[in-house]
């Protein structure tokens, strides 16, 4: 007989200090977030272009939010939301998908449970995240849903992106419902998924999942991501980019050296595939040693999907030092407020969001 949820989540921090590191999830997602969001662009936003930019604003070590450019910095040119995004410029946080999923996430389990069906993530969809701010595999996942498709089908039909970042980037919620639980939180992921991903776009999701869910009781970062590993198949070429980032480290290769080799090892899959945007991740999580700040700066200078990266690494962060031990130049900015395009949600605070979260951990 399998474990029950709570049978299965030992040591999981008493109500106050879960509730502390529950916000500190959330906000160290969106802090993460607004750091990568003005220079998401991989293929041209590589990690020695973003290394550049920082030395010529002069913010290396990199310890807060991004600098806005200097006049006539020519090759810098950052998002177009990037004044709402850097030091100076930022009251509350931006609209970005990769909060949107979050809280659409929070929504589908308030609504339904973790007995939650695949159809009805699709269902969530549709009621409330409106088509234009959907991206690549939930695109067209979404498209062919609104044309009628079921489950696995909308994750296979003409949707060349099912092993792109989008699912992983949807999976926080369900570590953040599972704590101390890994196995429970990749079950939840996986069947948030494969609504549009197959293969390593699953395992990143499941990974991401149980890491978060790991990072609430496991005794430091790399026992949490070993722990993730043991969640999905120990074959599949995410859990082997995540092993090889973790041996390079262990060697003791610096954390640019690292990223240069697996940036050779994964060429050829683009700048938002899961599979090279997870040994940024995994190299910024190991060398920034526990620290909040040297973990999301490293995982954003480490180039690909810098806003998706910086906001699981905040995440992962976040959880592991609660919200009370934030730096305040991440969290005062935000103003406890989120913008975001999911119906009924746009204006929402952070505590708030956290608070609902919490009450979802005490459902089972």
């Amino acid at each position: 007989m399998g474990l029950t949820h709570g049978e299965a989540a030992q040591g999981v921090p008493p109500h106050e200090e879960l509730a502390d590191r529950v916000l500190g999830g959330w906000t160290g997602r969106i802090a993460g977030n607004m750091l990568g969001k003005p220079v998401e662009q991989g293929d041209h936003w590589t990690w020695e272009r973003i290394d550049a930019y920082l030395r010529l604003t002069d913010a290396l070590p990199l310890t807060d939010y991004l600098p806005a450019p200097p006049p006539g910095a020519s090759g810098f040119e950052l998002r177009p939301e990037w004044r709402q995004c850097v030091r100076g410029g930022i009251d509350g946080s931006c609209r970005d998908d990769d909060i949107d999923w979050s809280i659409l996430g929070l929504r589908l389990l308030e609504t339904y449970g973790s007995a939650f069906t695949t159809e009805q993530v699709g269902r969530e969809w549709l009621l409330r995240m409106p088509y234009l701010q959907t991206f690549t595999a939930e695109r067209a996942a979404y498209r062919n849903l609104a044309n009628g498709l079921r489950p696995p089908l909308t994750a296979t039909y003409d949707n060349p992106y099912q092993e792109w970042i989008g699912a992983l980037i949807r999976a926080d919620i369900h570590g953040w419902t599972s704590p101390g639980d890994p196995r429970r939180a990749a079950s939840l992921a996986r069947r948030d998924a494969v609504l549009s991903h197959t293969g390593n776009g699953v395992y990143g999701a499941m990974w991401a999942a149980a890491l978060i869910a790991a990072a609430f009781t496991a005794p430091d970062i790399r026992s949490a991501l070993e722990t993730a590993l043991e969640r999905i198949p120990a074959s599949c070429r995410f859990a082997r980019t995540v092993r090889d980032t973790m041996a390079l480290h262990e060697a003791g290769l610096a954390w640019s050296a690292t990223l240069t080799t697996q940036a050779e090892r994964t060429a050829g899959l683009g700048w938002i595939h899961t599979v090279p945007n997870a040994a940024v991740l995994t190299a910024g999580l190991l060398y920034g040693e526990g620290d909040f700040t040297r973990t999301i700066a490293l995982t954003v200078r480490g180039g690909l999907d810098t806003d998706s990266n910086g906001a699981t690494a905040g995440s992962v962060a976040g959880v592991r030092c609660g919200a009370a031990a934030l730096p305040p130049q991440w969290s005062e900015p935000l103003r406890d407020r989120v913008r975001s395009a999911v119906f009924g949600f746009d204006g929402v605070g952070i505590r708030e969001l956290a608070e609902r979260t919490v009450r979802l951990t005490e459902r089972t």
